[in-house]
């Protein structure tokens, strides 16, 4: 029987090997699997075929397993004994052999089963190297260009693939247009349906702010400055802890900059949202104080183990430091992690005299259990 030749295919194949990295083994494989399907399909046949591929040559052969018998009833699975050993003298009854078939117009669906094959393997390979690429790509900030914006989620244009901005990863305060360019965090890159990849993009994701001061405060990008923490209510206010352990370097000045030039471009990427910046400090009552600027703080006492704090204010800067709907203080204590109480020193004083007169009430009352006794 003679084989299908497929000897361009496998030229085809190597060149393809060179440009994109695609394996000509791993096409091969693919193709022999894509062949049995095609063959079945096209002329009836039973589970007993099988197809191999020289890969040198690209010669396609095509075989039917089938049992050594003396009698043949089915000639889709038996062979006599006396055809059998035409093949090999050695076959015995109840022996399987390959015989090697070659149907009519096979060469023609071969030829087009390896150009779909080939079409879709090197689609596949493309979505796996854009996958990785934009999976590299988590944590950073990609900009795109708005296809779709219908007060759910907005499609992005990144260029190779589409970006995907649910509604939770909005800034409420944005109105987005379509054709506008906007930029991004990737939050994660997703295997659609179909094998597509789909990257998540944020702008709401506290990070997106960390990755606009690295981008804008180049101390930050260089590992002098450290941002210790954020806490965002988005669209509305931001703050931002920063330290180094440089003494020569203000990290709060370097990242406001020299007429707040640095801070407002960030101001500006986020639609006005403002950002406080405050300088991270290892003691919790300094670190928390700074957390509630633009409020002054008179005084803090921290209780280390219950992570609580309580502040006291001028009475003229509780309102202040507790902000509208409470967003101040609110933030001050996601930045550092602690509860945060104020009073103003009003309260304050209040609440010291009536712990104090409870105090001197106890007191009394315990003399005069000791004097009846």
């Amino acid at each position: 029987m003679k084989a299908i030749d497929m000897k361009e295919l496998v030229i085809a194949m190597e060149e393809l090997e060179k440009e994109r990295g695609i394996k000509k083994e791993y096409l091969l494989e693919s193709l022999e699997s894509a062949l049995v399907t095609a063959y079945k399909k096209n002329f009836d046949s039973a589970d007993n075929v099988k197809v191999e591929i020289n890969h040198e040559t690209g010669e396609i052969h095509i075989y039917s397993t089938k049992t050594v018998v003396e009698a043949v009833k089915d000639p889709c699975f038996e062979i006599s004994q006396d055809d059998a050993r035409k093949i090999s003298k050695k076959l015995e009854i109840g022996d399987s052999v390959d015989v090697e078939i070659v149907p009519k117009n096979f060469g023609r669906i071969a030829a087009q089963t390896a150009k779909q094959v080939v079409v879709q393997k090197i689609r596949e390979v493309e979505r796996e190297l854009i996958y990785n690429e934009f999976n590299n790509k988590k944590g950073e900030i990609v900009t795109g260009i708005i296809q779709k914006a219908d007060g759910s989620a907005v499609i992005l244009d990144l260029g190779k693939l589409e970006g995907i901005m649910p509604l939770k990863e909005q800034i409420p305060t944005e109105e987005y247009k379509v054709n506008d360019k906007i930029r991004g965090y990737v939050l994660d890159v997703e295997k659609g349906a179909k094998g597509n990849p789909q990257v998540i993009v944020s702008r709401s994701h506290p990070d997106f702010v960390r990755k606009l001061f690295e981008f804008e405060i180049p101390e930050i990008y260089e590992g002098l400055i450290e941002i210790k923490s954020i806490s965002r209510d988005v669209g509305s206010r931001s703050k931002v802890a920063v330290y180094s352990t440089n003494p020569n370097i203000d990290p709060v000045g370097s990242c406001v900059g020299q007429k707040g030039v640095r801070i407002q471009n960030i101001i500006n990427e986020l639609n006005g949202e403002k950002i406080d910046v405050i300088e991270w400090n290892e003691d919790p009552a300094v670190y928390i104080a700074a957390a509630l600027l633009p409020a002054q703080v008179l005084a803090v006492d921290v209780k280390e183990d219950e992570k609580f704090a309580q502040v006291v204010v001028q009475d003229d800067q509780l309102s202040l430091a507790i902000g509208k709907s409470g967003q101040n203080a609110r933030l001050a204590a996601r930045l550092t992690n602690w509860k945060i109480d104020i009073k103003s020193e009003s309260q304050f004083r209040e609440m010291l005299a009536k712990a104090n007169s409870e105090e001197v009430k106890e007191d009394e009352d315990s003399q005069e259990e000791n004097t009846e006794e």
